[in-house]
């Protein structure tokens, strides 16, 4: 067995939840090693939606262009009838993006395709993914965790500060933890399938027998490929053939069309839903993140954003904990995050019991641009606050122009990990200057021009006020800067300024 090892953070996992933290942590300067026990990269698109507050997230950590250009928006549903005519409709609803919100409509891309990019930019940052590493065992102590690992090299032993489970719905970082995982099984099984076919149009998610169970099928073009999706609810004892010829028997046997053939099967999965959560999202140093804390049904396309959420929440935490910030700062992960995951259960549990002939509608709550942590430990209002945003809702995004003249946004501004304090121009009692965070006055005189008002109709600052925004787009505190001398304690708190931290 080779000598121990020393990194920060151990992530088991190189799903997207994994690969979000990783990158957050590289672009941080803190050091890891992003493991996974599969010899290659998954090649399914178990999920292909990235919701609007997603794609946020993505372009703080540099990759929402290249998914925009490798996928692209869903396609209208076409409702096929028996008598071959058809019906139209939009899977979202038509709003359009504002200031304050610049992405309202979700993409599609498979899986797969996102999370190469994301492998893409991780490389950019200098790290890799380790494949075919898989996590054996693991004891943690007051100061660390020791995990035995076993690799192409053969096993070793790898210390580490904390280790994060990313590892799915079957986690065995969950299990050896003993944390518990409750929820139901759901009376719905369904086969996913991503193939290459012909009979079909790429301009449509076609889909036949809507409300249906006994006989529907969905088949959708995956944008960014050649491949189409087949979605089917099977019976629980049904056997499931998932070969090219079964899939095309099964479309046959479901439209009543013989044109439609399934040539070549690039992955399928046949599966039965669940709703389950975890007890904890966190033990003493190991944490938690995406489907090893949470798992639903896949209505409503919250499974790949929920859990790219929960590294971007974590990473921060444990990039400023390691930098000396207190460790009870880890314990707001799981209070912000948890009820997030459970609301999110309940609303997909309630999607695929409310599916309805004639299409599934997705509205604003799929969107995750309302998610907030209001009842959050880190959300403070200063006093004198009386209306407006309040600490713990998600920073609105507005165009603006800088001193020297250029446009500019404020997510721009916020883009690259570190804590932003907007504060009025005139106003001169404000925080010393510190590492990790980036002071912009705004007004006339100041480094930001409000030049179109739209900062002062999303955050509706008065003279006098501050709001100051998390690494992760969340407002952290918020009012009067009469009380500097709290916002001074709470970035004390948040470990801000103790060490420099790199970012990118």
């Amino acid at each position: 067995m080779t000598s121990q090892l020393a990194t920060d953070v151990l992530i088991c996992g190189a799903g997207t939840a994994g690969l979000t933290l990783a990158i957050d942590l590289a672009r941080r300067g803190v050091s890891f090693r992003l493991i996974e026990k599969g010899a290659t990269p998954f090649a399914g698109s178990r999920g292909k939606g990235i919701q609007p507050r997603t794609q946020e997230v993505f372009e703080d950590l540099g990759i929402l262009d290249k998914v925009v250009a490798r996928g692209g928006y869903y396609p209208r549903q076409r409702l096929h009838r028996e008598d071959g005519s058809y019906v139209e409709s939009d899977l979202s609803g038509p709003d359009e993006a504002s200031p304050a919100e610049p992405y309202q409509q979700p993409l599609m891309l498979p899986q797969f395709l996102t999370e190469q990019i994301m492998r893409e930019r991780l490389n950019e940052l200098g790290y890799q993914v380790q494949f075919g590493c898989e996590l054996l065992g693991f004891e943690q102590d007051a100061s660390g965790v020791t995990a035995t690992l076993s690799g192409p090299r053969g096993p070793q032993i790898v210390r580490a500060r904390y280790l994060v489970g990313a590892d799915g719905g079957r986690s065995f970082v969950r299990k050896t933890l003993g944390v518990g995982f409750p929820g139901k099984t759901l009376d719905v099984r369904a086969i996913v399938a991503d193939v290459t076919l012909t009979g079909l149009d790429r301009d449509a998610w076609h889909q036949f027998n809507d409300g249906d169970m006994q006989r529907m099928v969905a088949i959708c073009p995956l944008a960014g490929t050649y491949l189409f999706q087949i979605q089917a609810p099977i019976q629980p004892d049904e056997q499931a053939d998932l070969s090219a010829q079964g899939l095309t028997t099964l479309v046959s046997r479901r439209t009543g069309r013989s044109d439609i053939i399934v040539h070549a099967v690039s992955w399928a999965s046949d599966y039965q839903m669940s709703a389950r959560l975890a007890e904890r999202y966190r033990v003493d140093r190991v944490c938690l993140v995406g489907d090893a804390a949470h798992v639903h049904p896949p209505t409503g396309g919250q499974g790949l954003n929920t859990s790219v959420q929960d590294a971007y929440n974590l990473g921060w935490k444990l990039a400023a904990v390691l930098r000396g910030a207190p460790d009870s700062l880890l314990d707001s992960y799981e209070a912000e995050r948890r009820p997030v995951a459970e609301s999110v259960l309940g609303l997909s549990t309630r999607l695929l019991k409310d599916q309805k002939p004639g299409g599934m509608r997705r509205g604003r709550e799929t969107r995750q641009l309302d998610i907030g942590y209001m009842e959050s430990p880190l959300a403070i209002e200063l006093p004198q606050r009386k209306t407006g945003i309040r600490a713990g809702q998600r920073a609105p995004d507005g165009p603006l122009r800088g001193a020297a003249g250029q446009p500019s946004r404020l997510f721009q501004l916020f883009k690259g990990g570190h804590w932003t304090l907007l504060v009025h121009a005139e106003q001169q009692d404000r925080p010393g200057p510190r590492a990790g965070l980036h002071v912009h006055a705004i007004g006339p005189k100041g480094d930001v021009i409000d030049a179109w008002g739209h900062i002062q109709d999303a955050y509706g600052l008065a003279s006098g006020e501050c709001a100051l925004i998390r690494p992760d787009g969340y407002v952290g505190a918020i009012g009067n800067t009469d009380s500097v001398a709290e916002l001074e304690v709470y970035l004390d708190r948040m470990g801000v300024g103790q060490l420099e931290a790199t970012t990118t």
